[in-house]
């Protein structure tokens, strides 16, 4: 999911004419460390071994939940400003076909060759860069660590892969994108939606999720933001820690690993936002000086 944060922070299209083209980088400029962010994402083992390990999570769960014998049911989803409870797939005598939704940036395509030339030139984020890489970037993306696999494995199981993205000037390119990935076919208002499909010019999606559920029977959700699950996350007057909250307790921890499937994104979107004030609550503030405290409640998961 594509949002620009402060580390990449947008700029007014009218402003675009006037700005000079970043130079292109330097060898000099390719021997600095990336961001280390970058690096974790998209060098590093760690990142391809969450990766790979969520998406064997994937497929196993919706795998397992296609060999049902009963009449399958939809996953709980952001729907409607709300998370909407699970539903019978049933249509008539038969069963609205099952799908998986996914996000596509950061979730099934690594948009290695974009934040290569925002870091190595100094640019910002801006919807007019954004636009071109929408339509020309297809070659320089490569597929999130065990997409290709679980996508196969999904498709086999005649379970079919919808793709749900924050995209909005391309369709054509976000499914050159998807196919250049090695991720197979993607069909813009059947098995891929983008942003303002809904006729909402908004990043939010529940209103794409619902047209999806029309269509399809939604065993599992995955992407790298929370709104990939429900708007209500996304919501700009929840603070850090109440987001956090909100995902980690109470009825919607149960959904983690259990139809809801996150992938590691620590270069941009929602999840990077707090003061140290909001990452750092009283209580957690530690330094050498610091008296002795009684030893802090543990969270209450899943309650």
């Amino acid at each position: 999911m594509r949002i620009a944060t402060t580390l990449f922070a947008a700029f007014a299209l009218a402003g675009c004419a006037t700005t000079p083209t970043p130079e292109a980088p330097t060898a000099s400029g390719l021997a600095e460390d990336a961001p280390a962010s970058m690096q974790w994402l998209y060098g590093s083992g760690e990142a391809a071994g969450a990766s790979i390990q969520a998406w064997r999570g994937i497929a196993d769960y919706a795998i397992a939940r296609s060999r049902e014998r009963r009449v399958p049911q939809s996953i709980p989803m952001g729907i409607g400003g709300e998370v909407a409870p699970a539903q019978s797939c049933a249509r008539g005598d038969s069963w609205k076909p099952l799908a998986v939704v996914f996000d596509v940036d950061e979730t099934v395509i690594l948009n290695q060759g974009y934040e290569y030339w925002v870091t190595t030139t100094g640019a910002s984020f801006s919807k007019a860069t954004w636009e071109k890489w929408e339509k020309t970037g297809a070659s320089y993306v490569r597929p999130v660590p065990g997409a290709v696999t679980g996508i196969r494995r999904l498709r086999e199981a005649g379970i079919t892969p919808v793709f749900n993205t924050n995209r909005e000037f391309s369709p054509e390119g976000a499914a050159r994108a998807i196919a250049a990935a090695g991720l197979g076919e993607a069909i813009h208002r059947d098995t891929l939606f983008l942003r303002g499909d809904d006729g909402v010019n908004s990043g939010d999606k529940d209103g794409r999720r619902a047209m999806i559920a029309e269509r399809y029977c939604v065993v599992a959700l995955a992407g790298d933001n929370l709104g990939d699950f429900a708007d209500i996350f996304n919501d700009d007057t929840r603070a850090p820690l109440e987001r956090r909250q909100l995902a980690a307790r109470g009825d919607l921890a149960q959904l983690w690993g259990n139809g809801w499937f996150v992938l590691p994104n620590p270069v941009y979107g929602y999840s990077l936002k707090g003061t140290m004030e909001q990452v750092f609550p009283e209580g957690t503030r530690w330094s050498p000086e610091t008296a002795p405290a009684d030893a802090p409640a543990i969270m209450n998961e899943g309650n």
